[in-house]
């Protein structure tokens, strides 16, 4: 559980980043985040295969294709929601998905688990959407743009779709990692990796076509985001070939993190109730680790 724990750690903090680096003002801030994104993993693929002399199979890469699509149409749409609502109001929606698919795995494969696991999972997923409830209430930027059509339905929509794609990449690389094992660890990474990469190629060329510039040095936020982006997929597919069960809610878990670190960097307002809501949900996390150990 090491790993998810770490992925988790690394994954909030991109959290932060991300939010920092996406301004509303900016045009196409979020093709320019994947782009940053893809070419930070393209870069880590390639060190990790010529460190851990791995041969690339391009059969596993189609193989993985599934799973890497899912995630990255998810993450496009996660940066592209960040304009239109609060990290604190979008990551609780998104990462729901993180529960949801923990269920899953325990419906179709019928994982016995002890009673207090299936505790923690309600207590986690209530806490997460919890948090949602009360910022969507309390949030008063985010009433006076849910008046405006445009925001009403990105700010809504865009989290589903993006909890939606995450919950069913996650689900994939269970089967992929975990249950039926139809691919390694190394090569999973690899094959996300660089599949992002081609897709930050397609983006650039099409920003191109629209005549506009990146700055790639420039965007110092968007460059920590994608580096601890890249750090927390490297944890989190170790941590998902094992116990994907368990892993899978203390990964997508990370809003909570991000939460407490845009309160503290951003200055996002966090009520006592809100309080209650993340700890309980650490508590969840406290008592999968310890049933898993």
């Amino acid at each position: 559980m090491v790993y998810s724990v770490l992925a988790f750690l690394t994954w909030g903090i991109a959290d932060l980043f991300y939010k920092k680096g996406n301004v509303e003002e900016k045009k196409y801030n979020d093709i320019k985040t994947g782009i940053i994104v893809g070419i930070i993993m393209g870069i880590y693929a390639t060190v990790y295969l010529i460190v851990k002399q791995v041969e690339i199979d391009f059969i596993e890469l189609l193989k993985y294709l599934p799973v890497s699509l899912c995630y990255i149409s998810s993450m496009i749409i996660g940066y592209k929601g960040l304009k239109y609502i609060e990290l604190s109001l979008s990551s609780p929606i998104q990462n729901t998905s993180g529960v949801i698919t923990s269920l899953l795995l325990i419906v179709f494969f019928k994982d016995l688990l002890p009673p207090l696991a299936y505790t923690a999972f309600i207590l986690i997923f209530v806490s997460i959407f919890s948090i949602y409830l009360m910022e969507k209430k309390e949030n008063r930027n985010f009433e006076l743009n849910f008046q405006k059509k445009k925001f009403s339905l990105l700010a809504i929509i865009l989290p589903i779709c993006y909890c939606i794609l995450d919950g069913l990449g996650t689900f994939l690389d269970a089967l992929y990692l975990d249950k039926f094992e139809i691919i390694s660890e190394d090569m999973a990474l690899v094959a996300y990796e660089y599949t992002f990469l081609i897709f930050a190629f397609i983006c650039l060329i099409y920003l191109k076509y629209k005549k506009e510039k990146i700055h790639i040095i420039k965007e110092k936020n968007k460059l920590l985001a994608a580096l601890f982006e890249t750090i927390g997929q490297f944890f989190y597919i170790f941590a998902m070939s094992n116990n994907s069960t368990i892993s899978a809610t203390i990964v997508g878990s990370y809003c909570v993190l991000s939460m407490l670190l845009s309160r503290i960097f951003l200055k996002e307002k966090l009520s006592l109730k809100k309080y209650i809501a993340i700890f309980s949900t650490i508590l969840g996390i406290i008592v999968l680790l310890f049933l898993d150990v």
